[in-house]
């Protein structure tokens, strides 16, 4: 079926999730299945990554989340990270112009300390650069860990309570969500998992609590808006509880 087609269904069902996460997973396999090096993967995932958000616009989804990179992707190979920095600065530069004209916000959430000077500086600049942008909230997490967020959001709360800022009795959901990356946004309502696996990969730990998962084979340098719009209309087709039993 056609974009426009399964565009036209999900605009029918009428039921938008409100936000979308996304681990792009499969860079690597789908470089191996083709005798390519890792990072020509990594490339090909960029248009993916553009793809992805056009349909989202397109879609009516509100906020977009993609796991970029993990605290655990530290680990790899250093050619393979410098491939990697190399791409994200590539992507910060080439895209910011378009992605402002289209009304996208971007915002980088993690350990942005943990980047070198010329990556940090790229985003910061993506960042500035579009700024106001009213169509879709774009949040790329990079160098990210699910419990190192929940850790740190426990230190603050600690330095809160003895600074005097903070009583230990007011801790509460709301508090510790105010201490995450994710400050002021709504938890996931869909989480879309690349490659098959059926793993969630240490990301948003507190957030993904209640969303509903969609995990595809598709490796993500081969992700189509096709397939952004397959998993929208799976999730159109969900019946969210929230641990309440429907009323009869």
């Amino acid at each position: 079926m056609a974009p426009s087609e399964l565009l036209q269904q999900i605009r029918v069902h009428g039921h938008i999730p409100h936000h979308v996460a996304i681990i792009m997973d499969g860079n690597g396999r789908w470089a191996k299945q083709r005798h390519l090096p890792r990072v020509a993967g990594h490339k090909e995932g960029m248009k993916a990554v553009r793809e992805t958000i056009e349909g989202a616009i397109d879609a009516g989804v509100a906020v977009l989340t993609l796991f970029a990179f993990s605290t655990e992707n530290w680990q790899r190979p250093l050619h393979e990270i410098s491939a990697l920095m190399g791409l994200l600065r590539l992507y910060a530069t080439q895209e910011r112009a378009e992605l402002k004209e289209q009304g996208v916000e971007v915002h980088v959430l993690g350990n942005v300390d943990a980047l070198d000077a010329a990556t940090r500086a790229a985003v910061e600049e993506i960042v500035a650069e579009t700024s106001g942008g009213m169509n879709l909230r774009l949040n790329l997490m990079i160098s990210y860990s699910g419990r190192a967020e929940i850790l740190r959001a426990c230190r603050a709360m600690v330095e809160q309570v003895a600074a005097g800022d903070l009583a230990a009795q007011d801790i509460d959901e709301e508090t510790f969500g105010d201490n995450l990356f994710t400050r002021g946004l709504p938890d996931p309502d869909l989480l879309i998992r690349t490659s098959g696996e059926l793993r969630i990969s240490n990301f948003m730990l507190w957030q993904l609590a209640y969303t509903e998962l969609h995990i595809t084979a598709v490796l993500w340098p081969d992700f189509s808006r096709s397939d952004l719009f397959r998993a929208l209309l799976d999730y159109q087709e969900r019946d969210r509880r929230f641990g309440r039993v429907p009323i009869s």
